[in-house]
């Protein structure tokens, strides 16, 4: 079975070449570039090819400076405790949400909206303008692996000791970085990592799209609830200050009595004005979040959003759950760039090979310049040596592995905020189911309570006031009622957000599987929980 060179066997291999030759060591400098003018014009003794593999040896392959270690460890989601309130509702086993969760409310406007917001919103624009930065550096990472070829015409008039002549180059250069110690590779792997995260973050800013939307559109539409109600309730006020004034006219009530009545007729309708307003602003907040202004959002329709699906939660949880999250995608991948980033700055700290090359024509004047006899080509490596470079290949390192572990801090918070956010919701959801029941019965009992003065106002056994009073209280509950209501509606779109949005057979999401691989073994499509660099 083949097997790939250690960087050592690839160090070896490279001292073999020098001693025996192979590679020859130009003289003559290239006036103006790093490359060599000519090739040797004799063979150069062995014993300066052993002395340069010495050289490159002893610096070449100091040891790396000792105490700077990451000290941050990943947290494996497959040992969190996710907490009752998910155990219970992944027993059920059930599907993940579709990717479109929010026609799960059975509104074409809301399907609409959100079609619209994650189509022309300019923050959504932006987060692809960072998708196409990221691998542009991607790409300019990648163009260190391969070899650089350039081209130069210098034609160049100098006077010297009182002659003027011409001086003329043209030159063809070749690089190539060996890349032995793998600083170049982890450099790309690291802008890999930084485009995998600039995607992740794009998927994040959709989904926030989407799950403000939808709750602006359920708040838009408690808001419409709470004005059928203002209004009734104004009206009520209303009649309720004419029986008093009739009755102070016929002397069965008092002024006072007429006062009490007055007062909660100017705050009704500050009430209506002020659930107005509301309706209007969210009518903007919509039309934004859609990317047009605010004249879109007066073609907006009272929404009637209702939501009659159960509460769907896989059994796969957290790890799978987890790995569905943008966030959490974002800031995996995020700790995968920076563990590539220590390999880059410890690789730093050895020798650097280049394979150089050139050949072109070089005279003074022009009367033989670009012939046979002009022609100068060379090659051999080029090797750079870091022997002291004043503590800063250090520090680069130091920042490298603080990066590291700031990553995977940030990365283990978000894991503990996501699961928290799913509990979260869960609970809301549950308790929410309860209310609902008791709001139900106290709107019931409220209705119940009306009729009965109904009907004793219409037999002469109660007065109006009675029926008005009865009223106000169906109106109270009503308004609980709605607001139970569209509390649950919100805080379902909170744990599809918490889900990460739902899951679509087309769509690619970041997953987690634990292991014990190094870091750049993860596709597009899983990421590996790491050893630490």
């Amino acid at each position: 079975m083949f097997r790939a060179p250690s960087s050592r066997m690839k160090l070896h291999m490279i001292l073999h070449s020098l001693t025996t030759g192979i590679y020859q060591l130009p003289t003559r400098a290239l006036r103006g570039v790093s490359l060599f003018r000519r090739s040797c014009a004799h063979p150069v003794k062995k014993a300066l090819f052993a002395l340069a593999a010495v050289t490159l040896f002893l610096p070449g392959c100091a040891r790396l400076p000792g105490g700077i270690e990451p000290q941050a460890q990943l947290l494996d989601p497959n040992t969190l405790d996710a907490g009752s309130a998910v155990r219970n509702e992944a027993e059920t086993g059930s599907p993940w949400p579709t990717a479109t969760w929010w026609k799960a409310y059975g509104d074409p406007q809301l399907d609409l909206l959100v079609e619209q917001a994650t189509t022309d919103n300019p923050s959504l624009r932006l987060a692809q303008a960072r998708i196409a930065r990221a691998r542009s550096l991607a790409g300019g990472a990648k163009s260190v692996l391969w070899p650089r070829i350039n081209s130069s015409v210098v034609l160049s008039r100098e006077k010297y000791l009182g002659q003027t002549y011409w001086d003329n180059d043209a030159l063809f250069d070749f690089v190539y970085n060996l890349d032995l110690w793998g600083k170049n590779r982890s450099a790309l792997e690291a802008a890999l990592g930084k485009v995998k995260v600039a995607e992740a973050e794009a998927r994040l800013v959709k989904l926030n799209l989407e799950t403000a939307v939808v709750r602006t559109y359920i708040a838009l539409s408690l808001q419409y609830t709470a004005r059928d109600i203002a209004r009734t309730t104004l009206q009520q006020r209303r009649d309720i200050l004419a029986i008093t004034q009739a009755r102070e006219v016929a002397g069965l009530a008092t002024e006072f009595e007429r006062s009490q009545a007055e007062t909660p007729v100017p705050a009704a309708r500050a009430e209506l004005e002020s659930i107005t307003e509301a309706i209007l602003l969210l009518h903007n907040q919509l039309s934004t979040l859609t990317g047009r202004g605010p004249g879109y959002g007066e073609a907006i329709v009272r929404p009637s959003p209702i939501l009659d699906v159960p509460i769907q939660l896989p059994s796969t949880l957290p790890a799978d759950l987890l790995g569905r999250r943008p966030d959490v995608a974002a800031q995996r991948w995020r700790v995968e760039s920076a563990g590539k980033s220590i390999k880059t700055a410890k690789a730093a700290f050895y020798p650097n090979i280049n394979l150089t090359a050139y050949i072109g024509w070089s005279a003074l004047g022009f009367a033989q310049f670009m012939s046979a006899g002009t022609l100068a080509h060379g090659f051999g490596p080029a090797i750079t040596l870091p022997i002291f470079e004043g503590g800063r290949l250090r520090s680069e390192l130091g920042v490298a592995t603080a990066d590291y572990d700031e990553a995977v801090e940030s990365y283990n918070a978000t894991l503990l905020e996501a699961l928290q956010s799913v509990s979260d919701a869960l609970v809301t959801l549950r308790s929410l189911d309860k209310q609902r029941s008791e709001a139900d019965k106290a709107n019931a009992l409220a209705k119940r309570a009306y009729d009965i003065a109904m009907r004793g106002y219409r037999a002469g056994l109660t007065n109006y006031l009675d029926v008005l009073n009865a009223q106000n209280q169906t109106l109270v509950e009503a308004l609980r009622k709605a607001k139970v209501e569209a509390r649950r509606l919100d805080a379902h779109a909170l744990l599809m957000q918490a889900l990460g949005g739902g899951a679509d057979s087309n769509s690619s999401h970041a997953g987690f599987a634990t292991g014990a691989a190094d870091p750049g073994t993860q596709t597009s499509d899983t990421i590996v929980l790491a050893k630490r660099p």
